[in-house]
């Protein structure tokens, strides 16, 4: 064991207002053995159970004598684990992990154009507001290590978010994670890739040197590892330089699966407020949708802020629909249905569709190279959308797979 200069050295949250969650203080001593003192809201039920999990933990890295304080407030075996871990890891030098089951229910892949309508954002150093997210049916949910942590709880923060890739059931979600700023955010990927994450969201992208750098480092991962299976990036656009840059950006790799745009820190950026009609960002929004499209990934909107307020929400869906974007981001689990059925088809963009499908097929079948509704012409694009309208209609269970029968 390699001790490092510290002596004393402690991780995770306390207070009152905490849950699912522990705070630990582990002090190396010369002599004693391991001395345990666990305080515990499910003590009862659980006391042994952590104790054997610290001890064991203890034992992986070979620390024979020692004190460990443990204030316990419903921590899962993830938590806590996590928590153990990081305060080790600040007393010696290791290579070494102590790493939980990867769950089955965790270890699907996603595919490059999938529905990414919603993306819940969860702070990465908060595990209460990540045991139930999957609940919601977000299309994705992001475990954030960047601007929802504390500058001096990151390093812990990375140990909860690789465990709970590992061990939290998110009921088929894409598992995102966003990083830090590259380059600090290229160590949060050790961390992230060789856990089985879906997506990695780059931060404050101004160029593709960023998104080849993250993608060096991810490729060295997986080499070294044994790696197979994508890893999808969503860079995120969030200063005028960035906008600027943005089809550079989109088209930088062929694992960008989508673009973001992240509207605080823009305008900020600007010098400017964040309004709820947003026209202080319509440029940027127009060029991220345009960059997108012209690199064939996925434009997204950014989050809501305004979590009361849903009628606005639901106006700030449409609008970002009408812009062309694909999905939003979101901060609360209440979010999810209104995004979800505002950017759907509504009733009427689905007859419509139906008709222009319908009559791509007769036309198909008859083997005319001109498609046509009434006495109006159906240009390729029209019809493209169309499609794509009806088959995202038929996957969210708003039309029936065999809508044509009504036309025979």
């Amino acid at each position: 064991m390699n001790t490092a200069s510290k002596r004393v050295a402690s991780a995770g949250n306390k207070g009152d207002r905490v849950r699912s969650d522990c705070f630990v203080a582990i002090e190396l001593t010369d002599k004693g053995g391991l001395e345990i003192d666990l305080q515990s809201k499910v003590m009862v039920t659980f006391g042994k159970a952590i104790e054997k999990l610290a001890i064991d933990i203890l034992n992986f890295y070979e620390i024979k004598n020692a004190k460990v304080q443990i204030a316990d407030t419903g921590a899962l075996p993830f938590v806590l684990e996590a928590r153990i871990e990081a305060a080790i890891k600040q007393l010696i030098k290791t290579d070494k992990e102590y790493l939980l089951e990867l769950i089955p229910e965790n270890q699907y892949q996603t595919e490059k154009d999938i529905f990414r309508f919603s993306r819940l954002y969860l702070p990465g150093n908060t595990p209460s507001l990540m045991i139930n997210a999957g609940i919601h049916k977000p299309n994705g949910i992001i475990l954030d290590l960047e601007d929802a942590v504390a500058p001096d709880k990151k390093f812990e923060a990375s140990f909860v978010v690789r465990n709970a890739l590992r061990q939290v059931n998110y009921y088929g979600a894409e598992r995102m994670v966003r990083i830090n700023q590259v380059p600090q955010g290229l160590d949060d990927l050790e961390f992230l890739v060789p856990h089985n994450v879906n997506l990695i969201l780059v931060p404050k992208c101004e160029s593709k040197e960023q998104i080849n750098a993250v993608n060096k480092r991810i490729e060295a991962i997986k080499k070294e590892k044994g790696i197979k299976g994508n890893i999808w990036l969503m860079p995120i656009i969030e200063s005028a330089l960035g906008v600027i840059k943005a089809y550079e950006i989109a088209s930088a790799a062929e694992n960008i699966v989508a673009i973001a745009i992240g509207l605080e820190d823009y305008t900020a950026d600007l010098g400017t407020q964040r309004t709820k009609e947003g026209s202080e960002s319509f440029f940027a929004r127009s060029m991220v949708v345009n960059a997108a499209r012209a690199a064939g990934v996925q434009p997204i909107d950014s989050v809501f802020s305004d979590i009361s307020d849903m009628e606005a929400l639901k106006q700030n869906v449409l609008t970002s629909k009408s812009l062309g974007f694909d999905g939003m981001g979101c901060i609360h689990p209440r979010q999810i249905e209104v995004i979800h059925r505002n950017f759907a088809p509504q009733e009427t963009e689905i007859e419509k569709a139906k008709k222009i499908v319908n009559a791509f097929i007769i036309a198909t079948e008859k083997g005319l190279g001109v498609v046509s509704l009434g006495s109006k012409m159906i240009d390729p694009p029209v019809v493209k959308r169309a499609q794509k309208s009806v088959n995202l209609a038929i996957s969210l269970g708003i039309l029936n797979e065999n809508w044509r029968e009504e036309y025979l």
